[in-house]
């Protein structure tokens, strides 16, 4: 068996924009409170370093290593909306503001009557 330790997570390319979740290893080793937390990747560099910025604060991370984020899926930030009871009264208390925003966009623009462009002369 080798000695040297290896992560059990693959590490992953992260795309500019994506969404991510952070671990600030000087913070976390140190037992600082607040050292995970949401970021939007801003820059890739080729050796599996990160830009980011981190949502809550603005706060600019640089050089971030791949083995200390993990990417938030839009599925996941997504489910409320694609699993949500429609048939039941209750329905919108489970949902998110944004959720319910987005369906009330969706109702407007599906019953709104179809109209042909305008004609040019």
């Amino acid at each position: 068996m080798s000695n040297s330790t290896q992560s059990t997570t693959p590490v992953i390319k992260f795309q500019r924009g994506q969404f991510v979740l952070f671990r600030d290893p000087e913070m976390f080793w140190i037992g600082q409170a607040g050292h995970t937390f949401v970021c939007k990747v801003e820059r890739t560099w080729l050796d599996d370093k990160y830009d980011l910025i981190a949502l809550s604060s603005d706060r600019f991370i640089h050089s971030a290593s791949a083995e200390y984020m993990r990417l938030l899926p839009a599925l996941d930030a997504m489910r409320d909306i694609d699993t949500a009871p429609l048939n039941t009264s209750g329905a919108a208390d489970d949902m998110t503001a944004a959720a319910i925003a987005w369906l009330t966009q969706q109702h407007a623009t599906a019953n709104r009557r179809a109209e042909l462009p305008a004609q040019s002369d």
